[in-house]
């Protein structure tokens, strides 16, 4: 598999097992937050997901899907599952094909359009899923959860034995 393969299916496996984690603990754990973090754990996780599709659908050069703000945002870890393996077959398509792609950020709000922005879309969604995750688990077991071990060895381990 390709590194850039490798990469997103760690991104998909990481949040498939956070996805996982979240259903075994109490629906305290999923309304925890703490400072310095997005938000909410649930939320955290349902931002996620809504940015890959973002990021997705400006890769594929389809029409956005609306930005949801606030607690209507929030989706629940079933919604959240069907929409993670949705866009894991999408990052697959968009990945193979990669080279042929050249797409712009589109312009939003006081910032102008970027060009040639399929590296930046790609290295975003990587960056974003792990900081997400990343703050997720550590609103975890700062509120006395346990955290799942989804870093890179983990996956490698949890695919290669």
């Amino acid at each position: 598999m390709e590194p850039l393969q490798e990469a997103f299916q760690h991104h998909t496996w990481a949040t498939e097992q956070l996805i996982r984690h979240l259903r075994d603990l109490p629906e305290s754990a999923l309304t925890a937050s703490g400072p310095g973090t997005y938000g909410e754990v649930l939320a955290t996780l349902s931002h996620l997901l809504a940015a890959d599709g973002r990021y997705l659908a400006m890769l594929e050069q389809t029409p956005l899907p609306p930005r949801v703000p606030g607690p209507d945002a929030t989706r629940s870890l079933d919604e959240l599952a069907d929409q993670l393996r949705g866009q894991a077959v999408r990052w697959r398509v968009i990945l193979a094909r990669i080279g042929e792609t050249d797409v712009p950020v589109p312009a939003r709000g006081d910032r102008a359009e970027i060009p040639h922005a399929t590296n930046l879309l790609v290295a975003q969604a990587l960056h974003h899923g792990n900081d997400h995750r990343t703050q997720i688990c550590t609103v975890l077991s700062s509120n006395g959860y346990p955290s799942p071990d989804i870093d890179v060895w983990s996956y490698w381990r949890a695919r290669r034995s």
